[in-house]
């Protein structure tokens, strides 16, 4: 079957991986939602990135061994690296360093206060619930795209490294390290004031002096470099460009869903009628510093 002009090979492979990731979601879902707990959303949501973009790496492999257990030994089963194109390692590290960052940040959080807000009413409406983890694997899908699209195309049929490739890879270098600085400046801070080092109510200093959410604006950045890694593949246009869809719905989901707004709302709540408060909201863009001032407070 061609689908926006994929090989058949390749467009079965790609079905394989996002059928997976659905289906490893599905597989969390139907013990979480009638125990009405989140304790396994985000080890699932960053495990979800992991297996499948291992999955779309050794595609080949472990259908063999599905499809011919009985007579396929484990020594016919190749994972040596070697069988793949250094973009296909280059964009599937970048995917496992990412995930397993971010895993370990978000499952060290729950596991430390046993619960997290964002679920506190959604997790005792079965139907939205679900969707939550519906939309946990739209998420896992849409992201994980650039790694599957390029771990597609048989490593034979990959050009050289090229200088799409490294701008790539710096954009994801630049966006994961101004994520992890705006992270350890946060951390520091709140050590500082567990300390009893210092009295503010919020931390505006730094990164933090650029945008009140510099973290997620990381994330954005780094999801911007392997798309790039996608459009050096031998693959048709469109489909190349389809991989963007990554930034542009990680952008959407932490600007105006699941990230900035809970954060913005919970902020107004506590300082809203301070002083302090409204001096940072007024003078410090919510999301993209801007040069001249311009968007402050507002973008």
């Amino acid at each position: 079957m061609v689908f926006l002009g994929l090989h058949p090979a390749v467009t079965s492979r790609l079905a394989g991986v996002i059928g997976f990731t659905f289906a490893y979601q599905t597989a969390f879902a139907l013990y979480s939602v009638p125990n009405k707990t989140e304790k396994f959303y985000d080890l699932a949501g960053s495990t979800g990135f992991i297996t499948s973009t291992l999955l779309s790496l050794y595609y080949p492999t472990v259908k063999s061994w599905l499809t011919k257990s009985s007579t396929t030994t484990a020594s016919a089963l190749s994972f040596s690296l070697a069988n793949h194109h250094p973009r296909q390692l280059l964009v599937s590290a970048m995917m496992l360093l990412w995930a397993g960052r971010l895993g370990y940040y978000l499952v060290g959080r729950i596991a430390k206060h046993g619960s997290d807000s964002r679920f506190d009413d959604l997790k005792t409406k079965p139907a939205i619930f679900s969707g939550m983890w519906f939309g946990q694997a739209l998420w896992v899908t849409l992201v994980g795209l650039p790694a599957f699209l390029v771990n597609s195309v048989p490593a034979a049929a990959h050009p050289a490294l090229g200088l799409k490739d490294f701008i790539g890879l710096g954009i994801w270098i630049a966006g994961l390290g101004f994520e992890v600085l705006a992270d350890s400046e946060k951390a520091k801070w709140r050590k500082e004031k567990d300390e009893k080092k210092h009295e503010e109510k919020f931390i505006s200093s730094g990164l933090w002096s650029l945008s009140r959410h510099p973290n997620y604006l990381g994330e954005v950045i780094l999801q911007n470099g392997p798309p790039l890694l996608a459009l050096t593949t031998p693959l048709p246009p469109t489909v190349k460009y389809l991989s963007f869809a990554s930034p542009i719905f990680s952008y959407i989901l932490l600007r105006y869903a699941s990230g900035v707004p809970p954060l913005e709302e919970s902020a107004e709540k506590k300082f809203g009628d301070t002083p302090e408060w409204k001096k940072y909201r007024n003078e410090t863009s919510m999301f993209v510093p801007l040069p001249f001032g311009l968007g402050k407070g507002k973008i």
